[in-house]
């Protein structure tokens, strides 16, 4: 198909842009194309096989606002050729989401985050005093080298008020600047500072690292997260050696028997859906890693993916041995830059010592993970959404049914579970199924991890069983600031209910907060 396009062509640096994800391209862009009816529009003739690829409308979108900061039309134009899909299509995809830009922005932008976590940190404050610096929030153009604008929550609530500084150009690059005390750090960022990230600024997010009974959030801020040897010989890939020995039902059989149920707040059984995909005779099957946990107050599995990104990974794999996935998509939110380096250097040392590929640990079978970065959208947490989101389309829910685990990805059977609920496999793996029901409570299996942040002492997320109280839980983030009583509780994130301190006793579980009309969602 032809796409008859018009307006702006793409300069050289659009082209490399867009080439940089896509390949280079055969065509009027790249010198020798065929004119089309004599008007100098020009059609791809060959390179990289980009036509059948709208799945990387999202990446090269990516690497477009790396480059220049907004999205240029005539860049715009050279990914619509090249991927053949309608100009109204890309741009809809294009303004979609709040990361993108279709209007000159400046080289260096703030995202100051407002919302709920750092308002109550000072984050409106914070805004307010760059405000007097810099200007009004979206003032900045092209022709101004930095900008600020407000955001929506960054993730980074434990270490509120945050703000994400985005590069573009040669030294493109986004990183944060957390637990900000005025606009001064701000500026500094923008012109260039980087705060460390290291183990001692994870342990400060996971108050309880280095505790010995910790599962989840055991390597968390104990183990360089970088360092494959030092994973393996803190247990890991032991699960997925035992996955292999158990093969692919026997591994569902352990993952039903641990009534793990889905962490990101649905609650549907995992083994469940496992088999589901597994049984589902259409193929190629797909595995989806959703990482765009956009809830405000939610920022357990940013944590897990710099902290521990290689057990995510290893609970890929054993999920696409088990359900016959070949290929895995992990979809990170783009307000998550750490995270997604953590994890692309995991699935490339993982790649490289042959525990992803065409024959994992020898053993037989293939599996590989693939980033998808996300762009700012909220909607994009939910699995369809998601779903058309690696598509190249709107990240628009579908309705169901059809379910995913029936007509997923690409309209082909797809598992899709979050990262608490796949770093959770390998443990299961491990230990056994029966071993890790009989922790948490009857109606709520295993441990959980919950998010605490706001006016407490301890920001930062813990691992408990579940069964504990809503207190015990808030004690062991030292209470309220200052000594101070409790007013009241977001339990749930965003979307969820506040509770009264007539509350504080009820049990951190389903069938507890259900009990009082409440949600635990994500935690």
């Amino acid at each position: 198909m032809d796409l008859h396009i018009h307006g702006p062509e793409p300069t050289a640096d659009e082209r490399a842009a867009v080439d940089s994800v896509l390949g280079p391209a055969v065509s009027a862009w790249a010198g020798g194309a065929r004119d089309l009816e004599g008007e100098g529009r020009t059609t791809n003739l060959g390179g990289h096989e980009a036509r059948s690829r709208r799945d990387l409308l999202l990446p090269a979108l990516h690497a477009i606002q790396d480059r220049f900061g907004w999205i240029p039309q005539g860049a715009l134009n050279y990914v619509c050729r090249r991927l053949t899909v309608p100009p109204a299509e890309a741009y809809g995809v294009a303004t979609f989401y709040h990361l993108f830009s279709t209007a000159p922005r400046p080289a260096v932008v703030a995202h100051v985050c407002d919302d709920i976590a750092c308002r109550v940190k000072g984050g409106e404050a914070l805004c307010r005093e760059i405000e007097k610096q810099l200007g009004p929030a979206g003032s900045g153009h092209a022709g101004t080298p930095t900008g600020w604008k407000r955001s929506p929550c960054l993730g980074q609530c434990e270490r509120a008020p945050a703000a994400m500084i985005v590069r573009s150009g040669e030294n493109a690059g986004t990183y944060t600047v957390t637990e900000t005390t005025g606009a001064e750090e701000i500026i500094a960022a923008l012109n260039g500072a980087r705060p460390a990230e290291n183990l001692e600024s994870m342990r400060r997010s996971v108050p309880q690292a280095g505790q010995s009974a910790l599962r989840l959030l055991g390597r968390v801020g104990s183990v360089e997260p970088g360092s494959l040897d030092e994973y393996r010989r803190n247990g890991g890939y032991e699960a997925l050696k035992r996955a292999v020995e158990l093969g692919p039902a026997g591994v569902i059989a352990e993952v039903t028997a641990s009534k793990l149920v889905g962490r990101g707040g649905a609650m549907f059984p995992t083994g469940r859906k496992w088999d589901a995909v597994a049984k589902e005779p259409a193929r190629p099957h797909y595995l989806v890693c959703n990482a765009d946990e956009s809830e405000p107050g939610t920022f357990k599995d940013r944590l897990l993916m710099e902290g521990d990104p290689f057990a995510v990974i290893e609970g890929m794999t054993i999920g696409g041995f088990a359900t016959g996935c070949e290929r895995g998509f992990i979809y990170i939110r783009g307000e998550y830059p750490l995270a997604q380096l953590r994890i692309q250097k995991a699935i490339d040392l993982a790649r490289h010592g042959g525990l992803l590929g065409p024959n994992v640990m020898n053993a037989g079978f293939a599996f590989d993970v693939e980033i998808r970065r996300g762009a700012g959208a909220y909607i994009c947490g939910e699995e369809t959404a998601l779903i058309n989101s690696i598509e190249g389309k709107r990240g628009e829910p579908r309705n169901k049914p059809p379910f995913p685990v029936q007509v997923g990805l690409f309209g082909k059977p797809t598992l899709v579970n979050n990262v608490e609920t796949l770093a959770n496999i390998p443990l299961i793996l491990r230990d056994g199924g029966a071993a890790y029901a009989g922790t948490g409570t009857a109606g709520s299996n295993g441990v959980k991890l919950f998010c605490v942040s706001g006016h407490v002492v301890r920001p930062g997320v813990f691992e408990v069983p579940f069964g504990r109280t809503l207190r015990e839980v808030i004690a062991l983030a030292g209470g309220v600031t200052g000594g101070k009583g409790i007013r009241a509780v977001l339990l749930g994130g965003a979307a969820g209910t506040f509770v009264g301190p007539d509350k504080l006793d009820t049990p951190l579980t389903f069938e507890g907060t259900r009990a009082i009309g409440a949600s635990l969602g994500s935690g």
